[in-house]
């Protein structure tokens, strides 16, 4: 893949407060790649390149990746555990392996918007093309009231081009999308591609007018059901990043980094630099709050 100017943000929670840019040829491992245990090949660097930005790499990894690319710096920007879940076996099975405690928590969410969904729930799963049109517009409209949109800047995509991408995948019966209607409106949605047998956690975002009734949780836990019960897919890949969410419905997860690696230039020094001592501190910040009860106040902080 051709190296492309590539925006490397200084954020805390949803605010971007300054972007370095570079030149780098940015390479992500699927989760078969990270399952599978080998190190990613990376192309040669062209001249005018500055170096790689490799995302959910296995942690393991890094002392390969790095001997593999000598002359290049490395540089570690955010540490975490992806999250994905088996999709094989039975739905109950796959319940069984949630603690007693996260079963009850979920049953009673379905039970309550079951309850004012007039005792059945309308969820709709939309996978042929001919079904894509429709599941764009009512998602959109939705995405565009949810804080993922509003506050993290990811929303559904939106203009012809993402829709014919996702009629495409649509085409090839590779992606899923789900909406969760109450009183006959979208009140949550899930759009998830595929890559192979692994379906891929890309968007999903819910009203927050009905955020008592925890509607992307409720979808995401029916989601589950119909895919296990499909068959179609092996995996669901809950990518990278940290989150309640994530950690509730998944079966396994793998450390991972993203890592930078840069030609030893000034400039690239100083960005690399830059962004571990940034990323740094806004860790430890975190932790910091942790442990004194301020994890709220820096999550408005950075809203």
């Amino acid at each position: 893949m051709p190296a492309s100017e590539t925006a490397l943000p200084l954020r805390i929670g949803a605010r971007t407060l300054f972007t370095l840019r570079r030149r780098l040829v940015r390479r992500g491992v699927s989760l078969d790649e990270a399952l599978g245990g080998a190190a990613p090949a990376l192309p040669a660097l062209e001249a005018g390149e500055h170096g790689y930005l490799i995302n959910a790499l296995p942690a393991q990894q890094v002392t390969a990746v790095t001997a593999g690319a000598p002359g290049l710096r490395p540089f570690i920007r955010q540490r975490y555990r992806r999250r994905f879940a088996r999709l094989e076996g039975d739905f109950d099975a796959y319940l069984g392996g949630f603690s007693a405690k996260s079963r009850s928590t979920c049953r009673r969410k379905l039970r309550k918007l079951t309850e004012r969904s007039g005792g059945a729930l309308d969820l709709r799963c939309y996978r042929s093309e001919s079904e894509i049109d429709e599941f764009h517009a009512l998602a959109r409209a939705l995405s565009a009231r949810t804080y993922q949109e509003r506050l993290l800047d990811a929303g559904l995509p939106d203009g012809a081009e993402a829709l014919a991408a996702m009629r495409a995948l649509a085409r090839a019966d590779r992606a899923r999308g789900w909406l969760l209607f109450l009183e006959g409106a979208p009140i949550a949605y899930l759009w998830a591609p595929a890559q192979g047998l692994t379906l891929i956690y890309a968007h999903l975002g819910y009203d927050p007018a009905f955020a008592d009734f925890s509607p992307g949780t409720v979808l995401q836990l029916e989601a589950m059901r119909q895919l296990i019960e499909e068959g179609r897919f092996r995996l669901f890949d809950f990518t990278e990043g940290e989150g309640q969410h994530k950690s509730l419905f998944a079966t396994g997860g793998i450390d991972c980094v993203d890592l930078l690696l840069v030609k030893p230039s000034p400039a690239n020094l100083l960005a690399g630099h830059l962004l571990g001592w940034f990323d740094g501190a806004v860790a430890l910040a975190k932790r910091t709050a942790g442990a004194l009860g301020l994890s709220r106040r820096l999550r408005r902080l950075g809203r």
